[in-house]
């Protein structure tokens, strides 16, 4: 799966968003609703309305990418906020795309005590 490298800067775009629209549509919104620059090389993520369909999108140096994930069960976990960004890391990113709540990650085992 997708999994940018440590250091990359990921934006969550807050609320729901049209999944009708295609690169240069959420490259517009990257633009004018979360004042970022589409072609910085930071990852960008929206959802839509529904809460089951996440789209990305990146310059890779050459060109804007679109990817694209459905959930067959669940939704994607998302900020309460109607509008504006969140940043998250790209270990968060990893977490979201595999849906776990990367708001307050849980151990699955816990670490034993040594001694």
């Amino acid at each position: 799966m997708f999994g940018p490298p440590p250091g990359t800067r990921v934006y969550l775009a807050c609320g729901a968003t049209d999944m009708r629209k295609g690169f240069d549509g959420l490259a517009a919104q990257v633009k004018a609703v979360l004042s970022q620059d589409p072609y910085s090389g930071a990852v960008f993520c929206f959802r839509g309305r529904r809460g089951d369909l996440l789209k990305i999108l990146v310059w890779d140096g050459q060109g804007l990418v679109l990817v694209a994930k459905r959930l067959e069960k669940g939704r994607f976990v998302w900020p309460q906020a109607t509008s504006g960004v969140v940043s998250l890391t790209p270990a968060m990113l990893s977490m979201l795309l595999e849906g776990i709540d990367w708001r307050m990650p849980a151990w699955t085992a816990r670490p034993e005590v040594v001694g």
